[in-house]
C-alpha cells in the first residue's frame, strides 16, 4: 500500500518529488528496494523514515571503504563505526529521534532493554556468520563502495522476513578500483525480480554548488 496523498511523513508529505514518493512507496510495498540517488537527494533520510513509520527495527549496514581501517583506527569499536554513521545520525534528527538513546550500544543498555533503542549500526566486516531476520528494514548505505563479495557476504546473511534498501551512487565510488563495486552488477542482478524495484533520486537539494560538483565525471 502506497503512502497517502495526504500522509505528512514527518513534515516532508507535500514536499516529496515524484521521485522520492514512488522510492518511498516501494520500500512500503517491496522488499527489496535499490536506488542509484544522487548526492543530496534524501535517500538515506527518507529510508529512515519509512522504517520509522513502518514501525520495523532499523538495521544499517556500512562499508569502512577498506575492512583493514576499522582495526588501525584508534578507539573502540563503536568509536571506530561512529564516524560511518553520520548520514544515520543525521536522518534520525530529522524524525526528532536522539541517536544516543535509539542506537544500540553497550553503553546503551537500558534503552536496549527498555525497547526505546530501535536501530542497530554495523560495518559489513563484522556481518559474516550472522543471521538478519524479523520484521526490519536493512539499509545498506553508499553500497557502491560495497565489491562485489562484500554485497554478497551481507545480502547472504538476510532473511525473507526483512525488507531491504540498497542506497548508493554510481557517481562516487570510493574504492580504490571502482571496477570492483558490487552496486551496479546486483543493481541488474535484481532488476526484474518481481519483489523488488529500482529507483532513481536525481533532485539535489542542498544547492547549485553540490549539484554542479555532483555532475563532473571522469
Amino acid at each position: 500500500m502506497p503512502l497517502p496523498k495526504d500522509h505528512i511523513f514527518f513534515g516532508y508529505g507535500s514536499k516529496l518529488t515524484n521521485e522520492q514518493k514512488e522510492y518511498v512507496d516501494s520500500i512500503i510495498d517491496n522488499q527489496l528496494t535499490i536506488v542509484n540517488a544522487k548526492a543530496g537527494t534524501g535517500k538515506t533520510t527518507l529510508a529512515v523514515m519509512a522504517a520509522k513509520l513502518l514501525e520495523l527495527e532499523l538495521v544499517y549496514i556500512f562499508s569502512p571503504v577498506e575492512e583493514k581501517t576499522l582495526g588501525y583506527t584508534p578507539g573502540s569499536v563503536e568509536e571506530k563505526e561512529a564516524k560511518y554513521t553520520v548520514p544515520l545520525r543525521d536522518a534520525l534528527l530529522e524524525i526528532n529521534e536522539e541517536y544516543d538513546r535509539v542506537i544500540k550500544s553497550e553503553e546503551n543498555i537500558d534503552n536496549v532493554k527498555n525497547g526505546n533503542a530501535w536501530v542497530t549500526a554495523m560495518s559489513h566486516v563484522f556481518a559474516r556468520g550472522t543471521n538478519i531476520k524479523g520484521d526490519k528494514l536493512v539499509i545498506i548505505d553508499e553500497v557502491q563502495n560495497f565489491s562485489k563479495g562484500e554485497l554478497k557476504k551481507v545480502l547472504t546473511r538476510i532473511h525473507d522476513s526483512c525488507k531491504v534498501c540498497l542506497i548508493g551512487h554510481d557517481g562516487q565510488i570510493d574504492l580504490k578500483d571502482p571496477k570492483k563495486s558490487g552496486f551496479i552488477p546486483y543493481l541488474e542482478h535484481f532488476r526484474n525480480e518481481p519483489y523488488a524495484k529500482v529507483c532513481e533520486l536525481s533532485v539535489n537539494f542542498r544547492g547549485e554548488l553540490a549539484k554542479h560538483a555532483d555532475s563532473l565525471t571522469w
